[in-house]
């Protein structure tokens, strides 16, 4: 996945060869998007994308007008699993009830999995 480019650190280095194992086989669709999950020290990104056109169908994180607000003095978790429910809400609303949920090469633990959960709370399955 990172090709020439060097990566400073060996965590980086795992977390994109776990990465590129994952891409090789979850891919989304326009029936099934892609729902990827990025997570930095600070906050987290929820994307769903139709790798078929290539297109963001949806996005949610909390730097948005409407979740920073509620979200704001909240603990990592709970804001995470807000974003998961926002997403879901967003793709329900767009038609889709499916998704293949891409963890990113993150561990499936903690903010990522409260993502998951927020958006199986609003109604997606994957």
């Amino acid at each position: 996945m990172a090709g020439h480019i060097k990566i400073a650190t060996p965590k980086l280095r795992k977390r994109l060869k776990r990465k590129g194992h994952i891409r090789q086989r979850v891919t989304g669709t326009t029936e099934r998007p892609r729902l990827s999950v990025f997570r930095s020290t600070r906050y987290v990104y929820a994307q769903a994308i139709d790798d078929t056109t290539g297109r963001v169908l949806a996005s949610a994180s909390e730097l948005e007008a409407g979740l920073k607000d509620s979200v704001s003095g909240k603990p990592k978790k709970e804001r995470a699993r807000a974003i998961g429910k926002a997403i879901g809400d967003k793709l329900k609303a767009a038609g889709f009830t499916k998704v293949v949920f891409d963890r990113n090469g993150f561990i499936y633990h903690g903010r990522v999995k409260e993502i998951a959960d927020g958006a199986r709370d609003a109604g997606l399955e994957f």
